[in-house]
């Protein structure tokens, strides 16, 4: 499949990629770079226990203009995840360890992103596993580079028509989901990757009250949560940025001691 224009690269993911000699790597890596141009600048994380694999399409996904995370394994895929908050997620895991569907469903305890599962096997059942553990799409390998660059795009596309709130403007302050900042008529302050995601928890619950628990092991990890004072110093902090006044907190409310409401104020306005 071609990657762009008129050139037809041949270029793709299987596990015959493996037994590529350097050379051939080389020039398809060249070909890839040269082929498209550069549209993009969300974050992917790619999830691939084979080093050769991760590197070539680590290397086509740079040169499209992505911010590439790489883990060879699940677990650690976890930890970079609450740190990195991406914007898609490439799984492709055949060796020992934590499973493809095993990780898309740690991913989703609290994320709505896309994920796209890489797999050569084609029965009906690991499709059907991946995809109600909460995988978007299942690709059966080989698959060509260009390909799964297109699939990418339009996973991201769904992902950003269906994320309405970008900006959140509580009055005097400007939340900015996009670029993780928070803004007010002293400044500007960053959300730290802990504090964005317990914030857009929160938010994407509006109303509703989310529990400790479900907040810790959404943001810390699925063994987080009894660590409420771990929660309660983000929450501290998010307030200190947001609210009017921090120790009468009327938008992140405590409530009954079981979790936080992000209460909308009237004024809000949303685009």
């Amino acid at each position: 499949m071609g990657m762009g224009g008129n050139v037809s690269t041949g270029i793709s993911l299987s596990r015959a990629t493996i037994s590529m000699p350097p050379v051939a790597a080389n020039v398809a890596e060249i070909i890839a770079r040269e082929s498209c141009p550069v549209v993009s600048s969300e974050k992917i994380m790619i999830v691939d226990d084979d080093p050769q694999l991760r590197r070539v399409t680590r290397i086509a996904l740079v040169d499209h203009g992505f911010e590439v995370i790489a883990a060879r394994s699940g677990e650690i895929a976890l930890e970079q995840f609450r740190a990195q908050l991406p914007d898609l997620v490439l799984v492709d895991l055949s060796r020992p360890g934590m499973s493809a569907s095993e990780l898309c469903r740690e991913f989703r305890r609290g994320s709505e992103m896309p994920i796209i599962v890489l797999s050569v096997r084609d029965s009906e059942k690991d499709i059907i596993a991946a995809l109600d553990a909460g995988a978007d799409e299942y690709l059966i390998k080989p698959i060509s580079i260009g390909e799964l660059l297109a699939r990418i795009r339009a996973a991201l596309r769904r992902s950003r028509t269906s994320q309405v709130l970008l900006v959140l403007n509580l009055g005097e302050v400007q939340i900015d989901f996009e670029a993780r900042q928070v803004k007010t008529k002293s400044g500007m302050a960053h959300l730290p990757p802990k504090e964005f995601g317990v914030l857009r928890l929160l938010v994407s619950n509006a109303g509703r009250v989310v529990s400790y628990r479900k907040l810790l092991q959404s943001v810390w990890g699925p063994d987080y949560g009894d660590e409420v004072d771990k929660l309660r110093v983000a929450v501290n902090q998010l307030r200190k940025k947001i609210e009017r006044d921090p120790s009468r907190p009327e938008i992140i409310t405590n409530e009954l001691r079981s979790g936080y409401r992000f209460v909308m104020p009237r004024q809000k306005t949303l685009r």
